[in-house]
């Protein structure tokens, strides 16, 4: 289990900095920031490294909404210094996955300093990376040590805080995919780690006020269950316990948006309004008697390979290839294997209806992120009417993981919004 020590969270995130570094014996460093997070901290970091005597250099990615791709990667692999340093990423989940990557493909350790409490990926090991127009999580490393200043985190954007909430909140049917997976689709899962994520979504739904106030308490609370959740990715090896059909929605929005060259959305916001969608999902499956569920597997047939791939080519265009690849599982499932699988819905549907009977109804859903500053409708977030539903009619595609939306195609209940 890889250690990150100290996570801390705190008014003097810089001088906890500056006492790490001493006590590790690291003197040379390369900031990495953007044109809005190193004035927000970045300078101060630079300032006082440079003052207690260390060699720092900063390389600060231009533009106003940047996406982690190739292109920033490459910006800091040709911008950083060559020989030993020591990375630090100033700024949020673009800043800290473009610093994952680059550290751990250059051998290099990297320190988190988060400048918004916006996403969940500041303490695991998964980059999220655009490449060649699909998301895929590239396993890296995690940092050595996290140092969250609490008052820059405070003054962060409404938008980005907002998008922190939904992104944490997320994880309620994230978790519900998870053990509805490890039930049909034997995913491994894990008892104490799911726990751990619920405590973590229960404290921010219990401080939703408080972080739409803006309070250090309230921001605390989400930035330490933001943390909490990367640990749980962390000791759990992937980012399964954190991320399912909703999360899946979002990254296909991101990728149609900037496959389209046009304006991307917080990606917490946009997993925060599709909770709201996939809890809807929930409450029909919960709905459905046995009775009903057992007609509906009985009329159940198996898709062909050729009409899914056809649909992945028509939700994926020119990245059809790279899709099918991932999907390959449920692309190579036979008669015999189909069958299976309806037995196991069959068989645990008692189950499958505890897991759904867990999840709050979308209302409740919609409420909390209201109360916390996150949009609640594709309006407010910033999407196109017709682009809504494409992210679950084409998202599923994107991982070998079972989901509520997987069910429905199976049951014949599909999501429509």
């Amino acid at each position: 289990m890889t250690k990150i020590d100290p996570i801390y969270v705190g008014h003097d995130a810089i001088g906890h900095l500056l006492d790490y570094v001493k006590a590790h014996s690291l003197n040379r460093f390369c900031i990495v920031a953007d044109e809005n997070t190193y004035p927000a901290l970045g300078e101060r970091v630079e300032a006082a490294l440079k003052g207690a005597g260390h060699e720092v250099s900063s390389v600060v990615l231009e533009g106003h909404h940047i996406h982690t791709d190739e292109h920033q990667c490459m910006q800091v692999f040709i911008r950083a210094p060559l020989g030993p340093l020591t990375f630090i990423a100033v700024g949020s989940g673009t800043i800290t996955d473009v610093t994952r990557f680059v550290s751990h493909r250059t051998g290099r350790p990297f320190i988190g300093m988060p400048t918004a409490p916006s996403v969940d990926g500041f303490t695991s090991i998964g980059a999220p990376i655009i490449l060649a127009g699909v998301k895929t999580t590239i396993l890296c490393q995690a940092p050595l040590a996290v140092f969250a200043d609490l008052p820059t985190l405070a003054n962060a954007p409404q938008a980005l805080i907002g998008a922190g909430f939904g992104d944490m909140i997320g994880k309620i049917t994230s978790l519900a995919d998870w053990k509805m997976g490890s039930l049909l689709w034997d995913e491994p899962y894990d008892t104490a780690i799911a726990a751990r994520s619920q405590a973590a979504i229960d404290s921010v739904v219990n401080n939703a006020d408080a972080i739409g106030n803006h309070t250090e308490d309230g921001v605390r609370a989400l930035m330490d269950a933001l943390i909490e959740s990367g640990l749980c990715m962390l000791d759990f090896g992937t980012s399964r316990p954190a991320s399912g059909a909703e999360h899946h929605a979002s990254h296909y929005w991101e990728m149609k948006r900037l496959g389209e060259g046009r304006e991307t959305q917080f990606h917490g916001a946009q997993v925060g309004y599709a909770l709201t969608l996939v809890a809807k999902q929930y409450a029909k499956i919960r709905a459905l008697s046995r009775s009903q569920a057992l007609d509906m597997l009985e009329g159940a047939t198996l898709p062909s390979r050729e009409s899914e791939v056809e649909s992945i080519r028509a939700g994926y265009g020119a990245m059809v290839d790279d899709i099918v690849k991932e999907h390959r599982a449920f692309l190579d499932l036979d008669e015999a294997g189909f069958d299976q699988l309806k037995h196991k819905i069959a068989d645990h549907w008692d189950e499958i209806q505890a897991i759904a009977a867990k999840v709050p109804p979308p209302e409740e859903i919609a409420t909390a992120l209201h109360k916390a500053g996150a949009p609640i409708t594709w309006e407010e977030l910033g999407l196109d009417a017709d682009e809504v539903q494409p992210g679950f009619d084409y998202g599923h595609y994107l991982r070998n993981r079972f989901t509520v939306i997987k069910l429905s195609r199976v049951l014949g209940v599909p999501l429509t919004v």
